[in-house]
């Protein structure tokens, strides 16, 4: 199995949870990873430590860019990233990167990953959308980019809010190209 070099994105849209389990799943995928760069907006920062109780970056287990430097790898298609996932993804940013404004490395990234035509996956975390977050979607659908909205599944019959915030996680990993076993539809007794 081919290793994958990752992006991780993570901004200051609710749901801090989302980019923590995130970073704690790929940590125990690391022998499919062969790079993984970690990259927070200044308010991802805030909102993890006001939603989760604190933030430490020394305690992230990969690289981790400041949004401010042009000149990490991730800010070239030469550095051969596979995907880059944006979880969670505010609108603004998702706003950003469909009008293609590169302005902190985690946007120049998603526009990288873009134009080197590999797998962009945002997760949304806002409720409702209105025509802009709609029109904004499906332009990068267009451009390749999905679309995997913070909506938690319930098949697989979630106990606490971490299996519950797992399914989308889960998802979106397996989206990158990651292989681990998770909840399939009809994997299990639905009653």
């Amino acid at each position: 199995m081919k290793k994958l070099k990752l992006i991780i994105g993570i901004t200051g849209a609710s749901g801090a949870i989302y980019g923590k389990l995130l970073l704690e799943k790929v940590k125990q995928l690391e022998a499919q990873v062969e790079d993984c760069s970690v990259v927070f907006s200044e308010n991802a920062k805030a909102v993890w430590a006001y939603e989760l109780g604190s933030f430490d970056e020394k305690q992230v287990p990969f690289k981790v860019y400041q949004p401010d430097n042009f000149f990490a790898p991730p800010a070239s298609g030469s550095a051969g990233y596979d995907a880059m996932i944006v979880c969670p993804c505010t609108m603004g940013t998702l706003g950003r990167i469909a009008s293609g404004v590169a302005s902190d490395l985690l946007t120049r990234a998603a526009d990288v990953i873009l134009k080197e035509r590999r797998k962009l996956i945002l997760v949304p975390r806002e409720m409702p959308y209105n025509l802009i977050h709609l029109n904004n979607m499906k332009l990068l659908t267009e451009a390749g980019a999905i679309i995997c909205p913070a909506s938690p599944s319930f098949y697989s019959k979630p106990t606490t809010l971490e299996d519950l915030a797992m399914t989308v996680v889960d998802r979106a990993l397996i989206l990158a190209g990651f292989e681990f076993p998770s909840f399939h539809w009809g994997s299990s007794d639905l009653h």
